[in-house]
């Protein structure tokens, strides 16, 4: 099934022009399942990446101008507009889209892409679990929380929790491939150097683009 699944996805995929974002934004399904490989990660790392972890500054936009936080109130309006069919009640959308905005930026990370990623790996559910235990909206591998917070995978169902986390984490990524989102993107999904994933989430991430009017 699941290989039906991403032989179907590639058909649309390559045949993008014919889509628009919100198409597959308000027709997509889940079909994939965040699987990071643990892997051996000397000290420095670790200590860097529990450090980006554990700072819990809360998610509260700052604008150094009113023009920045203009931009950033027209960008959370069109979102929420685009997210209403997922998730139906205002304060609920509001909250997520200032907490991914919040710590997309903080990983130094496109919103757009992490929406993108959301999309795919979860299909914004906030308690999806995959078969191989990936937990919420970034599905997130509890061996993280062993390895960065303090062991506690139930945490992972925490919203700003899951998001640092998955923020981090492909950051990390990124950072390991010298800025090669498509091999990041592989390696976050546990399938490094295969292009179905990758190319799901920058194909979803389309739907999430905003330019300002």
């Amino acid at each position: 099934m699941l290989d039906k699944r991403r032989s179907f996805l590639k058909s649309v995929l390559g045949q993008w022009p014919l889509f628009t974002g919100l198409s597959l934004l308000l027709n997509s399904k889940p079909s994939w399942a965040g699987a990071q490989i643990e892997e051996p990660m000397i000290d420095a790392v670790r200590t860097a990446l529990s450090s980006a972890i554990a700072n819990a500054a809360p998610p509260i936009p700052e604008f150094p101008d009113t023009e920045s936080r203009i931009a950033y109130l027209r960008w959370l309006g069109a979102m929420s507009t685009r997210l209403r069919r997922k998730k139906a009640d205002f304060t609920t959308r509001k909250e997520f889209l200032q907490t991914v905005w919040y710590e997309a930026r903080r990983a130094g990370l496109e919103v757009s892409l992490v929406l993108g990623l959301i999309q795919v790996e979860s299909n914004f559910r906030k308690f999806a679990v995959s078969n191989v235990g990936a937990r919420g909206y970034m599905q997130v591998m509890p061996f993280w929380v062993r390895t960065l917070g303090d062991g506690d995978a139930g945490k992972l169902f925490h919203m700003q929790t899951n998001l640092r986390f998955g923020c981090v984490i492909l950051r990390h990524y990124l950072d390991r491939e010298n800025g090669n989102l498509f091999l990041a993107l592989g390696r976050y999904n546990g399938s490094r150097g295969q292009a179905a994933y990758p190319n799901a989430v920058l194909g979803a991430q389309k739907a999430w683009e905003y330019k300002l009017q």
